[in-house]
């Protein structure tokens, strides 16, 4: 089975097992995520907006364009990451996912890295950081690359040793020019943790 053939199998799971029946009630499109799936970088958000919830496509708003901006400075291309979010469901009214939606969907965000076994996950604003790091403020551990082991899933058996660095979520720099240079900053060590990881 190829990774994409795995990846395809999970999003079914979620459809088949009703994975927050009533998120997905209100929701237009599942949004499982999308990209490269051996790719070595994963990005994860906390859950779908509007545009993402009409398109079935993680990150296709401003935010989204701000990171594709801010992939061009580490010359990457969206072909090169994968992307997806905690909760693959738009919350109504772009509400914060709730603990219990997040921890629905964790198994299955954890089944997707099991695949894909990327090198980094970075993840975008604090839910996304705190589904890893739950004791950690990002405001304290941006930008500073921590690793863990995810203990072992379904897919390989294996326990997952994966190096997570905690970003803030693009959104917030849209309205705020300082945490802009902040996540600009943060974006350009990326190259430098991957070939840390490599050596």
């Amino acid at each position: 089975m190829t990774t994409q053939a795995h990846l395809d199998q999970i999003t079914a799971d979620i459809i088949n097992q009703n994975i927050c029946p009533d998120l997905a009630k209100t929701a237009t499109n599942l949004v499982p995520g999308k990209g490269n799936p051996n790719a070595d970088i994963v990005f994860i958000g906390e859950a779908p907006g509007k545009k993402e919830d009409l398109t079935g496509e993680p990150f296709v708003g401003a935010a989204g364009r701000f990171l594709d901006e801010m992939l061009a400075t580490i010359q990457l291309k969206r072909s090169d990451i994968f992307i997806t979010n905690i909760v693959k469901y738009r919350p109504p009214n772009n509400r914060d996912p709730l603990p219990e939606e997040k921890k629905a969907f964790l198994p299955f965000l954890q089944a997707q890295l099991e695949v894909i076994q990327p090198k980094i996950v970075v993840t975008l604003g604090r839910h996304s950081m705190n589904c890893f790091l739950p004791d950690l403020q990002i405001s304290k551990i941006h930008g500073e690359p921590q690793r863990i082991t995810l203990a072992h899933g379904h897919q390989t058996g294996n326990d997952l040793q994966i190096v997570i660095l905690p970003l803030y979520h693009p959104a917030a720099a849209l309205y705020n020019g300082g945490m802009r240079a902040t996540l600009l900053d943060d974006f350009a060590r990326i190259p430098a943790i991957m070939k840390k990881i490599h050596n």
